[in-house]
């Protein structure tokens, strides 16, 4: 019997409906989303399935549609910031110092030391962040929902800390061109503190409830696996690609951001199985922790932001009161400065893997072609071949592993 919300039309309908029955077998056809709990986003995976092994799978993208390249075309450059806290909503610092970098290389604006620091260290906590949710969740999906809980305390704190730096949690609208919009609070270093003392306890606690559970480790060690050939092939990047045993990491291969100044290790897997991605993550957690630490021992003094008064946005508290701060404001914002011509790609290493943006500018106040390279949409094209073959249980585990973001999927 074919699931009533897939397309009768569909090639897997079809197969159903021409089966033949051999040895008592039925073919049927699952909808494994749009709207289902485990799929972690809107999109939708249609499985032909043997009662509970899966024998094709079709992905379906396009649910949450949302045009941001398009609507990038259309906005000033300051407006921009908020489009990419909706790619990867759980670790939206990364987005936003990524788009900034892009902009500063093309306007060849030089970054001060200490603004990089301050950079690396709010990139670093957003990669935990993110971390932490994906392996904390891939729990969740198979039952296990306590060590997630033991690490929440952590997730509220990072977002205080963003709350404190820029006023947003999870959508984080931070920094500017150049830097920061203002320098950080003595509580916002504060709970930078706390965190640093307190988190690696809560993740070992969370490392010893799963890295020695059977249950956990039977679930997830051979299952959903690719190798390093086919992931390269599929243009794979981040933890799915060095859980297969490639150690490519943009802040090793191409350093931004002063990340050459730090010390810190890069965590891969062999077999490309879902337990060696969870495993990658966990042991970034720790190297991000490692370079957050480095950063805020050896922070440099000097300005928070670059001198370029053109493009970075003046003090709240003179445009409130200076006739002439209210009108750079205004010019800045709504992009009555232009952007000199330029074409630009630049690249971090987001929490999911290589994000890049590619920017064209004619001079004009927006962009004439911005395109975000999404690690979530490039990796979720494999996800139909490492379930073919497995149980519906381990395509779950599977897809929470890869950590598809839906918000990366439709730009």
């Amino acid at each position: 019997m074919s699931d009533p919300f897939v397309n009768p039309e569909h090639r897997f309908a079809k197969i159903v409906r021409e089966q033949k029955f051999e040895d008592g077998k039925e073919l049927s056809v699952l909808n494994f989303g749009p709207t289902h709990p485990s799929t972690h986003g809107v999109f939708q995976n249609i499985l032909l399935m043997d009662g509970e092994r899966i024998l094709d799978a079709d992905t379906t993208l396009g649910y949450i549609h949302r045009a941001f390249e398009k609507i990038a075309e259309h906005r000033a450059f300051y407006q921009i910031t908020t489009l990419t806290d909706r790619l990867n909503y759980c670790s939206a610092p990364i987005n936003n110092m990524a788009w900034w970098m892009t902009v500063e290389k093309a306007l060849g604006v030089e970054v001060p030391k200490r603004a990089q620091y301050m950079r690396v260290i709010v990139m670093e906590l957003a990669r935990i962040t993110d971390h932490l949710i994906c392996n904390g969740i891939l729990g969740v999906d198979l039952g296990a929902y306590t060590p997630f809980l033991y690490v929440m305390k952590y997730r509220e704190l990072a977002y205080e800390i963003y709350e404190e730096i820029c006023g947003a949690r999870l959508t984080t609208n931070m920094g500017r061109i150049g830097g920061f919009e203002r320098d950080w609070s003595d509580a916002a270093w504060r709970k930078l503190d706390e965190f640093i003392d307190g988190f690696p306890k809560a993740w070992d606690q969370l490392e010893s409830l799963f890295k020695r559970n059977r249950i956990f480790i039977d679930r997830l060690v051979g299952t959903g696996q690719i190798s390093a050939e086919k992931a390269m092939n599929y243009g794979f990047t981040g933890p799915n690609l060095r859980a297969t045993g490639i150690d490519y990491d943009v802040r090793k291969a191409q350093p931004y951001s002063s990340y050459e100044d730090f010390e810190f290790d890069i965590p891969v897997g062999q077999s490309g199985d879902t337990y060696d991605r969870w495993c990658v993550r966990a042991a970034e957690v720790k190297e991000s922790l490692k370079i957050i630490i480095q950063a805020r021992d050896n922070m440099p003094e000097g300005s928070f932001h670059a001198d370029v008064p053109d493009y970075y946005l003046p003090p709240k508290e003179a445009v409130y009161t200076e006739m002439e701060a209210l009108i750079d404001h205004f010019k800045i914002v709504m992009g009555e400065i232009p952007v000199p011509i330029a074409e630009t790609y630049h690249a971090v290493e987001a929490a999911n893997g290589e994000l890049g943006m590619y920017l064209i500018t004619d001079g004009s106040r927006s962009p004439f072609r911005l395109h975000f390279r999404r690690p979530c949409f490039i990796y979720y094209q494999a996800f139909p071949e490492m379930i073919k073959g497995g149980m519906f249980s381990d395509a779950v585990a599977t897809l929470s592993s890869i950590n598809v973001i839906a918000g990366e999927l439709d730009a």
